[in-house]
């Protein structure tokens, strides 16, 4: 469902999006890994999340529902570091890329494991947009181009964090005036919470004192095979998204709409990752693989955009947004510089992101969707990762 902002309630939903993580390391007692001579995933200690950054305090935070289902998730950087979700065994498999511990995540090469994404999530041309005539400049990261709100970022902030019981964490955080150049006051809050048919709900709201932009996700790097099982390229995806938005040689949206008939970017009937992503197509190159926006179809929460199903695991995961958008990206910058929770590195395509969003670069696209945020107003949208199996 697209929605705009309103006043007094904005319902702009810009992608919560994300939300899951899991973690594959030593073994605990009870399960055990799709491959049978695998140790089961377990949880990271807390102990390695307790750290004081800038003054506040970093823990780690376990929830969970009826069916054993557990996710990690810490207030630095408000991030998503273990998701445990049963395979077609019936046997915990850890689906989300993190670290053992806050020191992992703080010195990765890669910053966005599994964070929360803002205030803008992917990309502003040459760090700068303009409100009401008044130019403001972002800090760049990207080439020329600012990504995922420059510096500083949600991923690099201690959120204030709120248990409200064993399945429900409450983040807070207020992103001051001009902080990484972004104007107004912006008091945040997202809740990630496990659900009972064993889904990850991940809710924001957001309001500010002044005109400004907002572009909330996740950012958690999946493999449903399980985190260090080898190449997501045999997942199967599938995306409601008859249209895309493609991109100059920087990943920056060129302003056209362009349908996904007869090209790579075709995913509206289920289609293996790697099916086509070496294709001689320029947008490809540009991208070293998919790391585009997709302009989903009509939907509301209750319709899924995006499946994707693990070909070892059996497991299904299935995305629903009130978001125009996705952002749909095939692990093309992984370098193996980081060793993940499960003892393995990052090597290239071994997770995918799929980022519930509003389009990138919409500050400086005036036809599409806004994402201007006026005083008075309150940004509201939510995202779920659903998991199941298929046999």
């Amino acid at each position: 469902m697209l929605n705009s902002f309103k006043k007094p309630i904005l319902a702009l939903a810009i992608s919560g999006s994300i939300f899951v993580a899991a973690c594959n390391q030593s073994a605990k007692k009870t399960n055990t890994m799709t491959d049978s001579t695998a140790t089961a995933p377990q949880l990271p200690p807390a102990s390695a999340f307790e750290k004081t950054i800038n003054g506040k305090q970093t823990h780690l935070y376990i929830l969970k529902n009826k069916n054993g289902v557990e996710a990690a998730v810490t207030n630095y950087g408000g991030r998503i570091v273990s998701l445990l979700v049963p395979n077609k065994d019936g046997k915990l498999t850890d689906v989300v890329l993190g670290f053992e511990s806050v020191d992992g995540f703080i010195n990765s090469k890669e910053p966005y494991y599994g964070a929360t994404i803002g205030r803008y999530g992917n990309r502003i041309a040459k760090g700068k947009f303009k409100i009401n005539g008044k130019e403001y400049t972002l800090v760049t990261n990207n080439g020329p181009n600012t990504l995922h709100a420059g510096h500083p970022g949600f991923q690099e902030v201690v959120w204030d964090a709120k248990q409200i019981d064993s399945a429900t964490l409450e983040l807070s955080y207020l992103a001051k005036d001009m902080e990484g150049g972004f104007p107004g006051n912006l008091n945040v809050k997202v809740t990630y919470q496990i659900t009972d048919d064993n889904a990850m709900k991940v809710s924001y709201l957001a309001t500010t004192d002044k005109t400004t932009v907002v572009n909330l996700t996740n950012h958690a790097f999946f493999n449903l095979n399980g985190e260090g099982s080898g190449t997501i390229l045999d997942h199967t995806v599938q995306i409601a998204a008859d249209n895309y938005t493609p991109v100059d040689s920087t990943l920056i949206p060129t302003g056209k709409i362009e349908a996904v008939a007869g090209t790579p970017f075709d995913f509206t009937k289920p289609t293996k990752i790697g099916a086509r992503i070496n294709t001689d197509n320029i947008q490809l190159k540009d991208g070293k693989g998919y790391d585009h926006n997709f302009v989903l179809s009509k939907h509301d929460i209750t319709t899924p955009i995006a499946t994707v199903i693990g070909d070892k695991s059996g497991i299904k995961m299935e995305v629903f947004t009130e978001e125009p958008a996705l952002q749909f990206y095939s692990g093309n910058f992984m370098q193996a510089q980081n060793v993940m929770k499960g003892g393995k590195k990052d090597e290239f395509r071994t997770s995918f992101a799929l980022e519930t969003q509003h389009y990138p670069d919409s500050p400086n696209q005036p036809t599409f969707p806004s994402t201007e945020l006026e005083p008075g107003q309150t940004y509201k949208t939510q995202s779920i990762y659903k998991f199941s199996v298929v046999k």
